[in-house]
Order: C-alpha cells, then sequence, then structure tokens
C-alpha cells in the first residue's frame, strides 16, 4: 500500500467516526443523561424530605394531614420507583425519550395523589410538576412537552373536580389551578427552543471534540512514522515524546513518556546537561554517541522549543544514523571524485606511463652503471606506485550504484575463505572461520563486500606476518539489541594506537611504507554505500578487530515489501 492510499484510507476512517459520533450526539446526547440522572436524584430527594415532614410533624402535619395513608404509601412507592429508576439508568435500559416520557408521567400521577391526600391545591405541592415537567421537555421530542403540560393541567383541573364532588365542603380552589396549569405549559413551551440549542451546542461541542480527537490521532501517527528519530524533552530533561524510529535508534527498548532521558541513553543525557549549562556551545552542534552493543554512530541536533529559544526549556532532538547520511551524500563524493580521475587521467597517468615505459627501454640500454640502474629501478618503482594510486582512485571514482542482495552469509563465506585461501597460499590454520549461524542473512552488494574483506584479510594477513604468524579469524554475530548481523575480522597483529586509530579511515594515510592509504576509506566509503558501518575496534591481548556493521533487518525487510 502506498502513502496516498494510506492518507486516502485515514481520511476515510476518520470522517466516518466523526459523522458516527456526531449521528450519535444528536440521537442521543449526553447532556440528556446527566440531565434525567440529575432529575431522578431530585426526585429522591423530594421523597425522603417529605416522608421525614410526614413522620415528624404532630397532628396537624406539614403533608398529608387529609389521607395520611394515601399520603404514605404514595410517597413509599414514589421513592422506590426513585431507586428503580436510578439503578436502570446507570445501564440505560432504553432510549432517553423513552424514559424521560415514562419518568414525566409517574412524577405527574405522583404530585397530584400527594396533593389530594395533602388538602389539594393550597397544600403546594402542585408546583413540582413545574420542575419535572419543565426538566423533562428538555429531554422529551419536541412534540411532547406539551402533550405532558396538557396532561398535567387536566391531572391538576382534574383533582380539584373530584375534590369538589366528594366533599361539597372542602375549600377548592380552580383559579389556582388554571394559574399553575398555565405556568406549567409556559414552561413546556418555552423549553422547546432552548432543548434545539442545547442538542444542537452538544452536537457541535461533539464535532470539534472529535475533529480535535482525529487532528491528534493523524498528529501522532505522522509523528510515529517518520523516517526521522526524533525526542522531544521538556526543561527538566523527561521525555514527553519519543518515535518509534528513535527507540529503534537509541536501542532504548520501550521509555515511556515521563520518564528521564537518561533512561533511553546516559550519553546524550549528559550531552544535553552540559548543552544546557553551557551557553557557549551552538545549538546546531552535533553529538557522536555509540549505542550500548551496536557501535553506530549517531548524530545528535538540538533545537529548543521556547519562544525565545531559551535553552533551559523543552527541547526538540533529531537523531540521524551517520551511515544513513553518508550514503545521501556518496553520490555527491563519487561525482566529485569522478570529475578528479578525468583530470587525473588525462593529465597525470600518460606522463607517468610514458616515464615508467623510458626507466624500463634505459634499463635495457648497454653500457648503464650500477648506479644508473638503480635510479632507473628508483623511477620505475615509484612510476607504478603512482600508477596503482590512478588505479585505486579511478575504481572509486567508477563505482556504480550499490545493488544490493540478500546473502546468507555462513554459504557466502565459505567460497569466499577457499579463494582467499588458494590465492594467499596459506596454510591450514592460519585462516578460520568461527561457527557462524545458518540464519544471519545480510543485504549488501556481493561484489562490494567481497572488496571490502578481501581488503580486511589481506591488511590482516600483511600485519600479522609482522608479528612472526599469521593467523585470521572471521566471526560474525547479531547485536543485541535491535539484531542488526556484523562480520569481524580479527588479526594477531600489533594493533593501532588510539591516535592512529582516528585516522585509519582517511583517504591517503597508511602508517606502513608501500601503502597508499586508500584500502581502509575505500572500504568504508563501500559499506556506507550498502547502508553498512565500517569500524575498528581493539582486541583484547593484542591485534585489530575491524567489524562490519550490516544494515538493519527490519528496515530493508520494509523496503522490499514496498
Amino acid at each position: 500500500m502506498n502513502e496516498a492510499q494510506t492518507q486516502t484510507l485515514l481520511r476515510r476512517s476518520f470522517r466516518g467516526s466523526r459523522d458516527a459520533l456526531v449521528q450519535r450526539a444528536m440521537d442521543e446526547p449526553e447532556l440528556s443523561w446527566r440531565l434525567l440522572v440529575t432529575l431522578n436524584a431530585f426526585r429522591l430527594l423530594i421523597c425522603i424530605v417529605l416522608l421525614g415532614l410526614f413522620f415528624a410533624g404532630d397532628d396537624p402535619r406539614f403533608f398529608g394531614d387529609t389521607h395520611p395513608t394515601l399520603f404514605a404509601a404514595t410517597v413509599a412507592g414514589y421513592l422506590v420507583f426513585a431507586v428503580l429508576s436510578a439503578v436502570l439508568l446507570r445501564q440505560r435500559w432504553a432510549p432517553n425519550s423513552v424514559v424521560g416520557t415514562t419518568q414525566v408521567l409517574v412524577d405527574i400521577v405522583a404530585v397530584v395523589i400527594l396533593m389530594h391526600a395533602s388538602g389539594g391545591i393550597s397544600s403546594g405541592l402542585g408546583g413540582l410538576l413545574v420542575v419535572f415537567v419543565g426538566a423533562g421537555s428538555l429531554v422529551l421530542p419536541l412534540q411532547y412537552p406539551a402533550i405532558m403540560a396538557a396532561l398535567a393541567t387536566f391531572a391538576i383541573l382534574g383533582e380539584q373536580a373530584f375534590l369538589k364532588l366528594t366533599d361539597l365542603d372542602s375549600a377548592t380552589n380552580f383559579p389556582a389551578a388554571g394559574i399553575l396549569s398555565a405556568i406549567i405549559f409556559a414552561m413546556a413551551l418555552a423549553a422547546q427552543p432552548l432543548t434545539r440549542r442545547i442538542r444542537a451546542s452538544e452536537a457541535l461541542a461533539r464535532k470539534f471534540g472529535v475533529d480535535l480527537q482525529n487532528v491528534s490521532e493523524l498528529n501522532q501517527y505522522i509523528v510515529q512514522h517518520l523516517r526521522e528519530s526524533i525526542v522531544v524533552i521538556d526543561a527538566d530533561d523527561t521525555i514527553r515524546l519519543i518515535n518509534s524510529s528513535a527507540i529503534q535508534l537509541l536501542a532504548a527498548g520501550e521509555p515511556d513518556p515521563g520518564s528521564p532521558l537518561r533512561t533511553a541513553s546516559d550519553a546524550l543525557g549528559d550531552y544535553v546537561r552540559a548543552w544546557r549549562e553551557n551557553p557557549s556551545k551552538s545549538s546546531h552542534a552535533d553529538f557522536t554517541l555509540i549505542t550500548e552493543g551496536d557501535n553506530v554512530r549517531i548524530t545528535a541536533h538540538l533545537a529548543p522549543l521556547g519562544k525565545d529559544g531559551q535553552r533551559s526549556g523543552p527541547v526538540l532532538i533529531f537523531l540521524e544514523d551517520v551511515s544513513i547520511l553518508n550514503a545521501r551524500v556518496q553520490q555527491s563524493k563519487l561525482a566529485s571524485l569522478g570529475r578528479l580521475s578525468a583530470s587525473i587521467a588525462h593529465e597525470i597517468r600518460n606522463p607517468v606511463g610514458a616515464m615508467s615505459h623510458a626507466a624500463q627501454l634505459l634499463r635495457e640500454s648497454h653500457g648503464l652503471t650500477e648506479d644508473d640502474k638503480r635510479l632507473t629501478e628508483i623511477i620505475e618503482t615509484h612510476s607504478g606506485r603512482v600508477s596503482h594510486i590512478i588505479d585505486n582512485v579511478l575504481q572509486l571514482s567508477r563505482r556504480e550504484s550499490s545493488r544490493p542482495l540478500r546473502l546468507t552469509l555462513r554459504s557466502w563465506l565459505d567460497d569466499f575463505a577457499r579463494e582467499f585461501v588458494r590465492t594467499h597460499e596459506l596454510q591450514e590454520g592460519e585462516f578460520t572461520i568461527k561457527d557462524i549461524p545458518d540464519d544471519i542473512e545480510v543485504r549488501m552488494d556481493p561484489s562490494h563486500l567481497r572488496q571490502v574483506l578481501w581488503n580486511l584479510c589481506d591488511n590482516a594477513v600483511k600485519y600479522a606476518s609482522e608479528t612472526g604468524g599469521i593467523m585470521v579469524e572471521i566471526q560474525s554475530g547479531r547485536m543485541q539489541s535491535r539484531g542488526r548481523p556484523f562480520l569481524d575480522v580479527l588479526d594477531c597483529g600489533l594493533g593501532v594506537d588510539a591516535a592512529t586509530a582516528e585516522k585509519i579511515f582517511e583517504p591517503f594515510f597508511t602508517a606502513r611504507s608501500g601503502g597508499t592509504g586508500l584500502g581502509l576509506y575505500i572500504s568504508r566509503e563501500l559499506c556506507e554505500l550498502n547502508r553498512a558501518t565500517l569500524l575498528y575496534l581493539d582486541r583484547p591481548g593484542g591485534g585489530s578487530i575491524f567489524r562490519i556493521v550490516f544494515a538493519d533487518p527490519e528496515r530493508w525487510e520494509s523496503q522490499d515489501e514496498q
């Protein structure tokens, strides 16, 4: 799946989730459920207060003095209904419109009965219908509030008529009942536009919330799938964000946001602290560290996130693998060397060849003294050396693009060992390959790998012979953290001192007379062209180790899938 298809799927997924949630908000707003819960809590409170006043008051009571038994039974049943409603509201057993309609109907019946048991409209309990019908109108569908207000009106007026028919001497007040009914109607009708506004506002807020969540998820997706490795820390050097690429590059396991930076990398944490404390250090200074076990060169770039670029605030850290950076500039290097080599071939190689040929002809002349022959030999030797240097430069400048292949390292090394031993006429035991797992595969151009390994083994034979014995070993394995395969070439020579080790990969540097100083330079260039790394390590007990750390298997497997 390409990047455009991925973006299309993300947009469709976000749009679908947003539309679904907005539709749900329009159908059953969360505010409606909260209002039903609040109204039911008020219902519970009213039941408890009425029961308390009924049993606490003397004769005459505050409420229920006309029909005490009916009042007590109605309040008890009303309380049971309120408790059951509290339980059912948690489960949302039905749509909010059904729940609201049921509760308002029960409220009308219960309040009218309580009002009748307390002496009618004069008890004041009818005012509770203003609250229940008015609040319930915010939950009910738009056509229901008027119906509920009409039912409450009929119930109130019917109670007054029933009271008048059953007891001619009772104190009825139809004007007060009419006023109460009018107030209930006004509340119900006024609640309709308010309900529309509340639902529209909640739907809009939910839509913006979904859009914000989608944007946050999209940002998180982009950050986590960036090829660049990113770490964001706050003023206390605490990790606030780290993407998967940075985790792999630092071999940091899975550091949680909120953990100190040193949990991901001690060296990086020390560098950031020193950068904060020293204002003279540039914000764009490179810092190279070696990850534990992997020996991969990493460059860190620090970018302050504060408004004024204060170093004491949050910092964005970009991490880059040096081998990948070198691979990017490899083409420009080769282009420059190509132009240089063309000039060398035209301006230097032909004259050097002419001098070498003239020296050969001069040596065949008769009458040359021993001194003349010695001078002729010097001319031939150094002409050959210059020609060899030019050949190496031309070989590097003509280097074609890498054509990496999957290679099973064990079988490839067996073929290489047979050729190398036969060419150098080595004896048994002078060139050995340690046990290498059969499942180790590397990704590299076979011709490049052969040239690099041949050069390293050839140097190992030459330097080992200076100590009086040849012993070259090849071993391989995987890095502990990310599983990157590596290949080591070990010799038993004199080793390389610390000062020289920093220069051995520079072009034209050599510590041995007769060398061109381009072998290790070309070898490293070929490794970086294949996204591998060539490193020098000290060998315990004497000697040298040259390690090739191949490309990350997870990265080149993902490239193959594309």
